[in-house]
């Protein structure tokens, strides 16, 4: 492994009391619960101390989370397992209140290496964030637990070469857990995934949040606004920016609900007596590609997969047979769109999928003189119409 680099980060907690902008209660993901529990560890294995919370970085840098550890402790061949309870807030999590734990290892091969243990999957598909036969412990993840690393070592040894660990990350009863989940249809198998972009879980997925949308669709409207922009996530969000010069008072981060995002802009324009000239929807097709199949409540829990949608309009597109197959079994969007990026007629399959989309958006928010849809994949890269 690499020489440590120095770290001179100024940072500031991010305390999760302190309610979102809905109210709710933000939480842990289970990349930081399992990067707590590395670091928790690494303490005792590395100096022999046992710690009751440690600090966690954020993939931002600038903030950390501080993690209440339950147990840490020796196990045999010279490992130390640490565990902590997965808190998701208010947000409505299958992995909220799991025992998230990691046994931490040294080796010889001067590599951290990850592996996926009880609970925790290992994929068996391409398509997802890692490879196939790997644990599924997602890139963002990895680079925390890498990161808490540095961060112990330059504590500790701060003259040395990192050394090389074996992370076995797992999760209390994850095999039951990850049937409430799609990993058994992503083809991940034996557990949960290890997840999150930003450490922490937004509420969003509530029936509270879907109140707090129309606040944010009316604020978005205020003043006569001639265009707004809805992102189902953060995909999307740089185009509204520099795209299309939209601030972020534009801009509503919708989650899964745009049936009801749309709905409420109706009612808003409605009560206006006004129309608006455009209306943008900019994502990833894993959620907005869902309406092609008449889904506006897009939550896992509420709806199937939209592969089966992207692949009836690559039918109609003249799409081969065996590709619209591939495209209807493929385990994730993502991998449909990796499936068939090179062929000659992906870009205008999307093209089309973007015009759909935003007629069938179109016909709920009839005031809005158009919508427009532009798709992207997890890079941010255009799928259809040129960013």
């Amino acid at each position: 492994m690499p020489a440590m680099p120095e770290l001179e980060l100024e940072r500031a907690e991010c305390d999760l009391t302190l309610p979102a902008m809905n109210g709710l209660r933000r939480g842990r993901t289970t990349g930081s619960c399992a990067t707590a529990a590395v670091k928790a560890a690494l303490y005792l294995l590395l100096s022999g101390e046992r710690r009751a919370r440690v600090e966690v970085t954020l993939p931002d840098l600038r903030h950390y989370l501080l993690v209440p550890v339950r147990e840490v402790a020796w196990i045999a061949e010279g490992g130390v397992r640490a565990e902590v309870l997965k808190d998701g807030g208010d947000d409505p999590d299958s992995t909220h209140g799991a025992t998230i734990f990691a046994e931490v290892r040294r080796n010889d091969c001067h590599e951290l290496r990850f592996f996926a243990g009880d609970g925790v999957g290992t994929a068996t598909r391409p398509g997802l964030r890692v490879a196939v036969g790997e644990p599924a412990i997602n890139p963002v993840p990895r680079r925390m637990m890498r990161q808490a690393l540095v961060e112990v070592m330059t504590e500790l040894w701060p003259r040395e070469t990192l050394p090389g660990f074996d992370l076995t990350i797992g999760c209390e009863n994850g095999a039951e857990i990850a049937r409430k989940t799609f990993n058994p249809r992503l083809g991940i198998v034996g557990g949960i995934s290890i997840l999150g972009t930003s450490g922490i879980v937004e509420p969003m997925s509530m029936a509270s949040w879907v109140a707090s949308i129309e606040v944010y669709v009316r604020v978005a409207l205020a003043g006569g606004a001639p265009m707004v922009a809805y992102l189902p996530g953060k995909i999307g969000r740089e185009y509204a920016r520099d795209a299309l010069g939209l601030p972020e008072a534009r801009t509503v981060q919708i989650a899964n609900f745009l049936g009801a995002a749309l709905d409420f802009t109706e009612q808003a324009l409605k009560e206006e007596g006004r129309s608006l000239d455009a209306l943008w929807l900019a994502g990833h097709p894993g959620k907005l590609a869902k309406t092609l199949d008449g889904v506006w409540d897009t939550h896992s829990s509420k709806s199937g997969m939209a592969m089966a949608g992207v692949a009836r309009v690559a039918a109609q597109c003249g799409f081969a047979p065996h590709l619209v197959q591939e495209i209807e079994n493929a385990n994730t969007v993502e991998a449909a769109m990796d499936r068939i990026k090179h062929e000659s007629g992906a870009r205008a399959l999307w093209i089309e999928i973007e015009r759909r989309i935003g007629q069938l958006a179109q016909a709920r928010v009839p005031s809005a003189r158009r919508v427009e849809v532009r798709l992207f994949d997890l890079a941010g890269n255009a799928l259809g119409v040129d960013a």
